[in-house]
């Protein structure tokens, strides 16, 4: 799978907001390349939610194991919920885990830093994983639906 593709697959899904920062939109260099779902029925960036999946290009401080600096390299991450990390990994999210190698390519790992929080990543998914990595970023988009459904309807009543 390509950066285009996964983009152009989670943009299609229902009330997603797609942003990829760059230079003059008063994101952080950092994040310039990278992209950042969001389940945003109005089309306008969140202030108060996280994205439900994102595609990093580079590493970032802190966040250097997967080896997101070789060429052609970037990584998915997606907030897949405990029951989804847990069928991957075979471990709560705050229980301690092997330590998985996160710069393997077209594997679903925990996430080298939010994987406590019940994110999985992939580094350059491909072939043995492209079709779960679309199945998990439906389910994570479904979560970030239903978490606004009920932020809205926390709000209206």
């Amino acid at each position: 799978m390509t950066i285009d593709e996964i983009i152009e697959f989670v943009a299609g899904l229902e009330g997603v907001l797609a942003v990829t920062p760059g230079p003059g939109d008063g994101s952080p260099e950092i994040s310039w390349g990278d992209t950042y779902f969001f389940h945003s029925p109005d089309g306008v960036t969140p202030t108060a939610a996280q994205p439900f999946a994102t595609i990093v290009t580079k590493n970032y401080p802190g966040d250097e194991r997967s080896r997101l600096e070789r060429p052609d390299t970037f990584r998915v991450n997606i907030a897949a919920g405990k029951e989804a990390f847990i069928n991957w990994t075979g471990h709560a999210p705050r229980e301690s885990a092997p330590d998985d190698d996160p710069a393997v390519t077209d594997a679903v790992t925990a996430h080298p830093v939010y994987g406590s929080v019940g994110w999985l990543a992939v580094v350059n998914p491909g072939p043995r994983t492209e079709s779960a990595v679309r199945d998990l970023l439906r389910e994570a988009h479904g979560l970030a639906q239903a978490r606004h459904e009920r932020r809205r309807g926390s709000t209206t009543s």
